[in-house]
């Protein structure tokens, strides 16, 4: 039997658009397919809902395929002169989870400094994570003391035990943002709030200052065999940083539900190396440096006055260099604060009761 040149086209042609049909079909389910997903961790029956809803959180934000691109254009829009909020008006404090790590030797020394400035201006988002049962400062703090039952040592298992505990402690909240200071810092809040809103709270936002003019170099043994090196910049725990809320979720796989002590151990660095080495050398995302976080570790009389009340956070020196402290002109002597904390305070908030009623010389 015969068969025509046009019946031939007419067959050719009907197999094609059944195969250009049944692969339009299909393509949904490639990419679905191809979407690699974060694991689901091992969750004991008093893991709260608003965990499941955040690792659900994960999985969308990572099929959305967040970058760096929306945060990069809010930290050039970033004004450090005002103390209004900027970009996001709608950030309030309520939005930030602000965690405080301190061990029992410095409840009275330092944070009760804290407790008396900054804290008292956000003491319903602020956590104070120790390694002691301290009922004085259970009184003071209430249920925002969290004794993380890790070792008063200042070790490097010591250190991520709290972090550890500190981070999923936020991710089982409903803040935005996460930012983790030392006990040794005052926390200018107005600032972290001009800082942070100028980022959305779902791209992928980390912001610090680090410690060191290069970035870490250490052995991968977490993506790899330990053979091949990695190179990522952290931002230093000592001055503070912040990280938001999508970013976060997004470290989940390394560093929730005890993931982030074996992380630490695995590439045997301390707390704030190991967020900077999940951040950068895990997920690639870069760090936003920013010169408003100070530690003790550098040279803080070098700041200007005129810019003091810009700083998102500031440090003093310890027993070994207590000269080591923000120049300002107040109503308080350096005896009377050694630290400059209240100085800063009563710039902030004159109005508070202990805060000397003449404003302060220029």
């Amino acid at each position: 039997m015969k068969i025509s040149c046009a019946g031939m086209t007419r067959i050719g042609f009907l197999l094609s658009v059944s195969v250009c049909v049944v692969f339009v079909l299909f393509i949904p389910w490639i990419k679905l397919g191809s979407l690699k997903p974060h694991p689901l961790l091992a969750c004991n029956i008093t893991c709260s809902n608003r965990y499941i809803k955040s690792r659900l959180e994960v999985s969308r934000l990572s099929a959305r395929g967040h970058n760096q691109s929306a945060a990069l254009r809010g930290w050039k829009n970033y004004n450090p002169q005002g103390l209004g909020l900027k970009a996001n008006a709608s950030l309030q404090i309520e939005d930030v989870f602000i965690a405080i790590k301190t061990t029992r030797k410095y409840h009275r020394s330092r944070l009760d400094l804290l407790l008396q400035t900054w804290i008292s201006k956000a003491k319903e988002q602020t956590f104070i994570f120790t390694d002691w049962e301290d009922q004085e400062l259970r009184q003071k703090a209430g249920n925002q003391m969290v004794n993380t039952n890790c070792s008063a040592v200042h070790t490097r298992q010591a250190l991520c035990c709290k972090m550890s505990v500190e981070y999923d402690k936020f991710v089982l909240s409903s803040k935005k943002w996460f930012c983790h200071l030392d006990d040794d810092n005052y926390l200018n809040l107005r600032a972290m709030l001009n800082l942070l809103s100028a980022f959305p709270h779902n791209a992928d936002v980390y912001v610090g200052r680090p410690s060191l003019d290069h970035p870490v170099e250490t052995l991968d043994r977490v993506k790899g065999d330990g053979s091949a090196s990695l190179k990522f910049w952290f931002a230093t725990g000592g001055a503070g940083f912040c990280i938001s809320r999508g970013l976060a979720l997004k470290m989940s796989p390394w560093a929730s539900m005890g993931n982030f002590i074996s992380t630490g151990e695995k590439i045997r660095l301390p707390d704030d190396c190991t967020i900077g080495y999940i951040i950068e050398g895990m997920l690639e995302v870069k760090m936003q440096h920013s010169n408003l976080f100070h530690s003790h570790l550098e040279n803080l009389q070098k700041l200007p006055q005129s810019s003091l009340l810009q700083q998102v956070t500031l440090s003093y020196g310890g027993p070994e260099n207590r000269r080591n402290v923000v120049r300002v002109a107040g109503s308080f002597s350096l005896d009377q604060d050694p630290t400059r904390f209240k100085s800063i305070h009563c710039l902030l908030y004159p109005d508070t009761s202990w805060c000397p009623n003449k404003k302060p010389s220029p």
